[in-house]
């Protein structure tokens, strides 16, 4: 099987010109099949608030009323995803912004109201892997922001971690599978405050142990679960941290195996 990489980048980066450029170098310079899914989050906060519109958060997921989904539209599907096309068609990277509406490529369902109504999100139902390979068989390079749609007219917002894990499930019927995690951080840490105590391999049975010793707590645990899900439903590889580990050079990261 042809490899691919899949690489998912936040809010941090996509805020910050000089790191997202940085980024978008590293990328471009990445061999073989690629894909890139993005955030922004932050942008979408900033702009909401310029606007009027007040972002409401619960356990840090966002409450996506009409308002915020319309916002939301616009910046990621819009004024982020454009610009990261941009960028890497200078860099001769012939990209394809998308959501999960264009092409049919992600479906999803809203998500279930139980203890908190999180609006117009949705969690992904179906990926159309063979919509995708048509892309990246005709050398573009997909490009998807964290929207999703429900297959009767409405657009959702959806997780861009959850993204790359299903998108990276579906597509590893057709290509042996990678997919990189990149955020602020050297990859997962045994010590928050020693920023080079990274934990180079992470397994099955070595995460129960992290996490009965609760070097891994709160928002790094769905994180995590997330990348075992992908594992445990065919992708090859997880990788977390900073952009640097898509350098040949760099060893200094995260890798999840089961």
């Amino acid at each position: 099987m042809e490899k691919l990489s899949i690489i998912k980048i936040g809010g941090n980066i996509i805020e910050d010109e000089t790191s997202l450029n940085a980024f978008l170098k590293l990328f471009s310079n990445l061999e073989g099949n690629k894909i890139l899914v993005h955030g922004g989050g932050k942008r979408a906060t900033h702009i909401s608030s310029k606007l009027g519109i007040e972002s409401k958060m619960v356990n840090g997921r966002r409450i996506t009323d009409a308002e915020t989904l319309e916002v939301i539209t616009m910046v990621y599907g819009g004024l982020v995803n454009k610009n990261v096309v941009a960028k890497l068609q200078a860099l001769n990277i012939d990209a394809i912004g998308l959501t999960g509406a264009d092409i049919n490529s992600i479906q999803s369902e809203k998500r279930p109201v139980k203890e908190v109504d999180f609006g117009f999100v949705g969690d992904v139902k179906k990926v159309a892997s063979n919509s995708i390979e048509k892309l990246i068989k005709a050398d573009f390079t997909p490009v998807f922001c964290a929207i999703t749609h429900d297959g009767n007219g409405q657009l959702l917002n959806t997780n861009a971690d959850t993204i790359a894990s299903t998108i990276g499930v579906g597509m590893s019927k057709i290509y042996d599978t990678s997919i990189y995690y990149c955020f602020e951080l050297n990859g997962v840490l045994k010590d928050f405050n020693d920023k080079n105590s990274v934990i180079k391999t992470i397994n099955a049975d070595t995460y129960k142990e992290l996490l009965t010793t609760e070097i891994i707590t709160d928002g790094m645990i769905p994180k995590i679960d997330n990348c075992f899900d992908a594992l445990n439903n065919g992708v090859s590889k997880v990788h977390i941290g900073n952009t640097a580990m898509l350098t040949k050079e760099n060893d200094n990261f995260t890798t999840i195996t089961l």
